[in-house]
C-alpha cells in the first residue's frame, strides 16, 4: 500500500510538471551565447544540450563559477549583471545589476561568498552566494581620489581573494574571514598595467601579466611579506611588436610538471617557464597570437587557440618534449576550450560557425558537433572544486 501511494504521488508530481527528470550535477556545464545574451546548460557525458537560459544581459566578456554542490552557476556579465542559474531546474534563481561594467569574479574557498571585479566603479563587491545580498564593497582607490579598473580576481586558500589594479599597477590581497570587515594588504609598484592573472593550481602563487611593460609579477601567498617578485623582465625587448587583436587570458595558462606554459603578448609564441627558478626555458613558435594555453588535466598535452586573423586554428603541444604535435581547424573564430573533468574530451566553441565541437583528446578525432548561437565561453561544473577558476 505504501509503495502504491508513493507511485501515485510521483505520477501526480510529474503530471503537474514538478519533477521533469532526475539529474546529477557532476557532468553539467554552461556555454555562453554571447551575441544573444543567453546560456546553454549542457551535459558532457551525454554530449547534449539540456536547456537555454535567456535575457542574461551583456555576455560579451562573461565568465562563470559554480557553487560547491555544483547546483548553481554564477554568471558575471559585462554590464555589471550577476546571475545565479539553477542547473537542476533550468532557470534563473536570482539576478542583480551590481555595477556599471564588470570583468569577472570568483567564489570563496568555503563557497559562501561571491566576489565580482568591476571596471565601473573600480573595485570589488562581495555577496552571499545564497541570496546575492551585498556583504562588503572594496573601492580600488589609488592616487588622489582615483578608482582603478580591477582585473585578475581569483579565490585563494584561507578565505582570501586576490586581484590586480590595472590603472594603479598594484596587487591587493583580501582576507574575508570576517567578511563585513575584510583585511586588505596592498602591494604597490608591481608593474605597469597588469591585465589579467592566474593562481597556480596548488594555490601558492598569484601571477599577473603586464601589458604596459615586459615581464610578469609574482606574489608568493605562502610568504606575502617578501613582496612581489618580477620575472622575465627582459623577454622580447629586441623583438618586433606584433598587433594584439585579443588579449591573452591568463586563467588559461597551463601547468605541466615543472613547467608553466603561457601566451606571449604581442608575439606568436608560447613561453615555457621553469616554475622552480622562474626562468625562461623555451619559446615555442605557434600559428598566431595565442589566447588560451590550456593543459589537459593530466598535463601531458597543451591546447592553444589564437586571436584574429588565425582564430580558425588549434595547435597541441606535447609537454614531454615541448613540440607541436597536431594542428586542427575546427572552424571560424575558435574562442574557448574546456576539458571534461578527467580530460578524455575537449569542448571547443566555434563562434562564427555557430557550433560546439567535441574532440577525443588522445586521437584528436572529432566526435560530434552541436548547434549554438555564437558560442564563446565554456565552463564545466568540475570547476567548483578547483582553486583560482
Amino acid at each position: 500500500m505504501i509503495k502504491l501511494r508513493f507511485s501515485l504521488f510521483l505520477c501526480l508530481l510529474v503530471s503537474h510538471g514538478a519533477v521533469a527528470e532526475y539529474r546529477a550535477t557532476g557532468d553539467l556545464g554552461i556555454v555562453i551565447e554571447r551575441a544573444k545574451g543567453s546560456a546553454l546548460i549542457i551535459n558532457t557525458s551525454q554530449r547534449s544540450i539540456l536547456a537555454k537560459i535567456e535575457s542574461l544581459g551583456d555576455l560579451s566578456h562573461a565568465s562563470v563559477v559554480f557553487s560547491r554542490d555544483e547546483r548553481y552557476a554564477f554568471i558575471f556579465g559585462r554590464d555589471g549583471g550577476l546571475t545565479k542559474i539553477d542547473l537542476l531546474q533550468d532557470k534563473v534563481a536570482k539576478r542583480i545589476i551590481q555595477a556599471g561594467n564588470s570583468i569577472g569574479g570568483a567564489i570563496s574557498q568555503d563557497g559562501h561568498f561571491i566576489a565580482v571585479s568591476n571596471y565601473t566603479p573600480g573595485g570589488i563587491k562581495i555577496f552571499l552566494t545564497e541570496t546575492l545580498e551585498l556583504v562588503a564593497e572594496i573601492p580600488a582607490e589609488y592616487g588622489e581620489n582615483k578608482l582603478s579598473k580591477v582585473v585578475g580576481l581569483v579565490d585563494a586558500p584561507n578565505q582570501q581573494f586576490v586581484f590586480s589594479l590595472f590603472d594603479a599597477g598594484e596587487i591587493w590581497l583580501v582576507d574575508i574571514n570576517n567578511p563585513k570587515k575584510p583585511e586588505i594588504k596592498k602591494f604597490k609598484a608591481i608593474g605597469k598595467q597588469p591585465y589579467d592573472a592566474l593562481l597556480s593550481p596548488d594555490g601558492r602563487y598569484y601571477i599577473a601579466g603586464l601589458f604596459g611593460e615586459q615581464g610578469l609579477a609574482v606574489l608568493d601567498l605562502w610568504n606575502p611579506e617578501t613582496g612581489v617578485k618580477r620575472i622575465l623582465p627582459d623577454y622580447g625587448k629586441e623583438d618586433e611588436k606584433l598587433p594584439v587583436y585579443k588579449m591573452p587570458h591568463l586563467e588559461g595558462w597551463a601547468v605541466a610538471g615543472d613547467y608553466m606554459l603561457i601566451p606571449a603578448v604581442g608575439q606568436h609564441e608560447v613561453l615555457v617557464i621553469d616554475k622552480r627558478s622562474w626562468t625562461l626555458v623555451k619559446r615555442i613558435p605557434v600559428a598566431g597570437q595565442p589566447v588560451f594555453v590550456m593543459a589537459r588535466p593530466d598535463g601531458r598535452h597543451i591546447w592553444v587557440n589564437f586571436a584574429f586573423p588565425d582564430n580558425q586554428k588549434l595547435q597541441i603541444i606535447d609537454a614531454k618534449d615541448l613540440t607541436i604535435i597536431k594542428s586542427l581547424a575546427p572552424g571560424k573564430a575558435v574562442l574557448h576550450m574546456e576539458f571534461t573533468p578527467r580530460g578524455e574530451e575537449v569542448w571547443v566553441s566555434v563562434r562564427d560557425d555557430n557550433q560546439l565541437v567535441v574532440y577525443d583528446t588522445e586521437s584528436f578525432k572529432e566526435i560530434i558537433r552541436l548547434p549554438a548561437e555564437n558560442p564563446s565561453g565554456i565552463f564545466f561544473s568540475s570547476r567548483a572544486h578547483k582553486m583560482g577558476l
